[in-house]
């Protein structure tokens, strides 16, 4: 199976996590290569707030231009992109994101799994899904809609997650290419775009 991913081609790697997440994600931004020509988008669960601390923080970590996501914001590789707290976000046909404020999916906005499930319907098999700790199953569906697209599926290893019950959800339910250390990430990441 990783000979098939190392295969692959990918134009977005979409991340999600909820507690005990942000660590792996400030693990993993300052070593990955600068040049990758790939898309990243971070969805965390976080408490509605207005200001700019996770794109600072995040910043912080890597050269990648990182953003909050807007309203139709066009996608573009080379740049880590982050849901906004208490927005869905989308992936649109045009190459665009949107936003979405219709109820919370397992108690998230926004919710992984409708990120995913949207990034798996524009992307298809270019699509990496990766899922972080965290204390809910969000994740697990958007993670079968990216298998049934073409796409592919890492989680972080739940004996290295903070919470273990997120990846352990899609463990149990999903068919994953790969389960991964939080250290494991980055080094991984950078060997499948060597080849690019």
């Amino acid at each position: 199976m990783e000979k098939d991913l190392l295969n692959r081609s990918f134009k977005m790697i979409i991340i999600g996590g909820s507690a005990g997440s942000l660590q792996v994600v400030l693990q993993l931004l300052p070593e990955l290569r600068l040049q990758l020509p790939v898309t990243i988008v971070i969805v965390l669960h976080r408490k509605p707030s207005h200001d700019e601390t996770l794109v600072e923080l995040l910043s912080a970590k890597t050269n990648w231009p990182v953003r909050e996501v807007e309203e139709k914001e066009p996608i573009l590789p080379n740049h880590i992109y982050i849901a906004p707290a208490d927005y869905h976000l989308l992936v649109e046909s045009d190459n665009t994101f949107s936003l979405d404020v219709s109820e919370k999916v397992n108690y998230s906005r926004p919710s992984i799994d409708i990120a995913f499930e949207s990034a798996a319907e524009v992307y298809g098999a270019s699509v990496l899904g990766i899922l972080l700790s965290g204390a809910n199953a969000d994740g697990q569906e958007g993670m079968q809609n990216i298998k049934s697209a073409g796409g592919s599926c890492i989680v972080q290893d739940p004996d290295t997650a903070e919470v273990a019950y997120m990846p352990l959800q899609a463990i149990t339910h999903v068919e994953i290419d790969r389960v991964l250390h939080a250290e494991e990430l980055a080094p991984f990441l950078n060997v499948l775009f060597e080849q690019r």
